[in-house]
């Protein structure tokens, strides 16, 4: 004779679902408890304990002298030494401004933004990825080729902002006190100095719209990013003490340049100062007329007062940048081969070649990465199956693989 039912239903002590309605119920000592509850439980706590952001404190800044700060710059960046002292002197200065407490009874220090000139591949963007690196204050890397006038498909001027509120951990007292770089900032000059019946949104409006950022103002910006609509919620964010670091390549500015110092040239005095131009390197004469002159409006040179000129990278700096700095090239090849088990050796002749390369593509020490990558790409698809101990990289060898690619470049076209 079987035992009678009490007809009692095993239930969710937390929802009151029953078994049948959900996945998982674990029985206890006098109750039980479903999988939902247990995620939603899990959910509960994760969030209780996640550990308190401290706020920002002025205090906690480690502060590095211009020395020190280029110091760090050097192991990274060959070369370029006028545009890391400017950039030293201007962080150091922005630290020691962020420490000035009280401005009533004292002169006020106002911010210097600073802007980079210099072709593509001399380090702009590398440098400022190399000063987050030792920063403690916020720091962000923007493009201005998204930004747009507000209105118009693209990001609005404010998502920079947004990028550093979410860099600062959305403390507005911390982003309120950071650093943010603008990369390809010439691609918002001006198209041309003729009226045009359409608006130019992504170019002269972009540069309207950066003027209140750069100088200071409170911006209600939208935490999340995207495009404003009334009914979002908005965090104010004062720009006064944020430093805006832009840096672009200015192609063609030469001949703005070459335009300018010519017109100097008049009488025998004049023409002996010609004579001491280095016409190979006029990006070292950039001046504000010549960004104004390139398609940059006057009221947004005025903003970025302190220009630093990037040089061309010659062979020699070239060949260091391959080698010598902490994150070089080869030496992430050699660890990536270390992680393999493999010790991989490259001829002095290769890297010689890989810089010859990269001059004849002009594409400066950006062009480094792809010539290597063009040359290793099979060594590193073959090695770790066939887990050879060591893997020596030949000129010869070298020059195989380019030519291929070429070869292959030509069948295409």
């Amino acid at each position: 004779m079987s035992k009678p039912t009490s007809g009692k239903t095993d239930r969710c002590s937390f929802c009151g679902r029953t078994k049948e309605e959900v996945n998982l119920l674990i029985a206890g000592v006098s109750g039980h408890i479903c999988d939902a509850c247990i995620d939603q439980a899990y959910t509960i706590i994760k969030e209780e304990l996640k550990p308190v952001q401290k706020p920002f404190d002025l205090e906690d800044l480690d502060v590095k002298t211009p020395i020190e700060i280029k110091e760090f710059l050097d192991q990274y960046v060959i070369g370029q030494d006028d545009a890391k002292k400017v950039l030293s002197v201007a962080v150091y200065n922005h630290y020691k401004r962020l420490g000035q407490q009280d401005t009533r009874n004292e002169v006020e220090i106002e911010k210097s933004n600073i802007i980079l000139v210099g072709e593509t591949g001399t380090g702009k963007t590398l440098l400022a990825k190399t000063i987050a690196k030792m920063l403690n204050v916020p720091f962000t890397i923007v493009d201005a080729t998204v930004l747009t006038e507000a209105g118009y498909v693209g990001e609005d001027i404010e998502s920079l902002l947004t990028r550093l509120l979410q860099a600062a951990d959305y403390d507005v007292k911390a982003a309120e006190r950071g650093i943010v770089f603008i990369d390809e900032i010439d691609k918002i000059a001006r198209k041309s100095d003729n009226p045009s019946i359409t608006r130019d949104v992504s170019g002269e409006g972009v540069q309207q719209g950066l003027l209140k950022l750069l100088e200071g103002a409170i911006v209600n910006v939208p935490p999340q990013g995207g495009r404003k609509h009334p009914e979002q919620k908005m965090i104010p964010v004062d720009t006064k003490h944020i430093l805006f670091i832009a840096g672009g390549a200015f192609d063609g500015i030469e001949r703005k340049i070459a335009q300018r110092l010519n017109t100097k040239v008049i009488g025998y005095g004049a023409q002996k100062k010609a004579d001491e131009i280095d016409r190979n390197n006029l990006i070292q004469y950039v001046a504000p007329q010549d960004l104004k002159a390139f398609g940059m409006i006057p009221e947004i040179v005025g903003r970025l007062p302190v220009i630093a000129h990037l040089n061309p990278l010659d062979r020699d700096a070239l060949r260091q940048i391959l080698t010598e700095p902490k994150n070089s090239i080869i030496k992430q090849y050699y660890k990536l081969f270390q992680m393999d088990h493999i010790k991989i050796v490259f001829d002095p002749d290769v890297l010689d070649y890989i810089v010859s390369l990269a001059i004849d593509f002009k594409l400066g020490a950006r062009g480094l990465r792809s010539i290597c990558e063009s040359i290793m790409i099979d060594v590193m698809y073959e090695s770790p199956t066939k887990k050879q101990p060591n893997i020596h990289i030949t000129k010869s060898y070298a020059e195989q693989k380019i030519s291929k690619i070429t070869a292959n470049r030509l069948k295409a076209g």
